[in-house]
């Protein structure tokens, strides 16, 4: 992080002030450090079926990332929040430049676990109807009658790429709000529910702007994570230009059915968490909203606004998800960390003060991070 637009508070003397520590203190002054006890199995899940669902959940997370590291190099961590999305049953963003394998990655995500996959280019032209499906009228065959009958559009499919999601106008980025929030979509008042499980993941772009449409804040909110893909290593970009231009013959072992997701759905769910580590994920989102009792001077000066309360649920959903995945049967203060860009990042909208010092929401998440403390034997 760059000191010199950081550090933009220091006063004359070059002494730095200690707005942070008051406002923790000031939100903490009832809620004295815990330490987080650590659940036996017994304590953790409802019985040997959960523990047993936890231990097939941990194992298919591991053949799962092998199989996708078959044909996807490097983007460790990018993988990893795919997945905790997928266990979660959340949508999410992907962001990055062209050609980093954004679409490729989704795309053998549902090879592997084979899933119905469908992508859809965005374009300014896309109708809603092109993505949610349409009435057309049809001659019966048999009765030579006119009939009314629903084409699905790519929406019906277990997994959803909605491909540069903001170059399409919002009227038509919104058709996916029911289907990502209900499960369904309605067409002339009439209802039909998607396959379970059902997952969207959108794509941005972040350069060539012009004539784009940036997805509203409270479209934004709906998605659990906006996971960054970012240039790879000069060894691993070597590793990737020599595999992808020699002939591959690849195989998946599909080891995880639609209904093993469905599963560790509600298995996530159950995984209990402490007091302590439920009051630190609150406090995380808390903390990051401007102008009200206890917020930090510099949230003040580069926030617009902060983490809703969504923002809180999916700290605490993506930390068990990734306790699973551990091995673990519940969730400690570093899972609830881990989570903690892709969570906030695209739910922190910084301002024009921000934006002139090149303070990023990632910039804002890294001192929340340092200023919230956790017990001594989780730090």
């Amino acid at each position: 992080m760059d000191e010199a637009h950081i550090d933009s508070d220091a006063s004359a003397d070059g002494t730095q002030p200690e707005p942070e520590e008051t406002a923790v203190e000031a939100l903490e002054e009832d809620a004295p450090v815990m330490e987080v006890p650590v659940a036996t199995t017994s304590e953790a899940l409802e019985g040997e079926e959960d523990v047993a669902l936890a231990d097939r959940l941990r194992e298919g997370h591991r053949q799962v990332l092998t199989e996708l590291k078959k044909r996807i190099i490097g983007q460790d961590e990018v993988l990893e929040q795919v997945l905790l999305s997928i266990f979660v049953g959340g949508n999410s963003i992907i962001t990055g430049v062209p050609g980093l394998a954004k679409t490729l990655i989704i795309q053998t995500l549902a090879d592997v676990l084979d899933l119905k996959f469908n992508r859809i280019q965005f374009t300014p032209d896309l109708m809603p109807s092109d993505i949610t499906g349409t009435d057309i009228i049809q001659d019966d065959p048999e009765s030579g009658k006119r009939q009314m009958v629903f084409m699905r559009g790519p929406v019906f499919a277990n997994i959803l790429l909605a491909d540069e999601i903001n170059r399409t106008p919002p009227k038509t980025q919104s058709a996916l709000l029911e289907a990502m929030q209900e499960h369904q979509v309605t067409i002339q008042g009439e209802t039909y529910k998607l396959e379970e499980p059902f997952f969207v993941f959108a794509t941005q772009n972040p350069i060539e702007l012009e004539g784009t449409y940036p997805l509203p804040e409270a479209q934004l909110d709906r998605f659990m994570f906006d996971i960054v893909i970012d240039y790879l290593t000069e060894e691993l970009e070597t590793e990737v230009v020599r595999a992808t231009t020699s002939e591959l013959d690849l195989t998946f072992e599909r080891t995880l059915s639609a209904e093993d997701l469905i599963a560790f759905q509600g298995l996530v769910r159950r995984v209990p968490v402490s007091d302590a580590v439920l009051q630190y994920a609150i406090r995380l989102t808390r903390l990051s909203r401007p102008r009200f009792e206890g917020s930090l001077d510099y949230v003040n000066k580069w926030v617009d606004y902060g983490g809703s309360v969504r923002a809180a649920q999916y700290l605490i959903l993506g930390g068990k998800a990734r306790a699973l995945t551990m091995g673990r049967y519940h969730v400690s203060f570093a899972d609830i960390r881990s989570v903690a860009h892709p969570v906030l990042r695209h739910r922190i909208l910084t301002n024009f003060h921000a934006e002139s010092e090149r303070v990023s929401s990632d910039d804002v998440i890294d001192r929340l991070l340092e200023a919230v403390p956790t017990p001594s034997s989780e730090m």
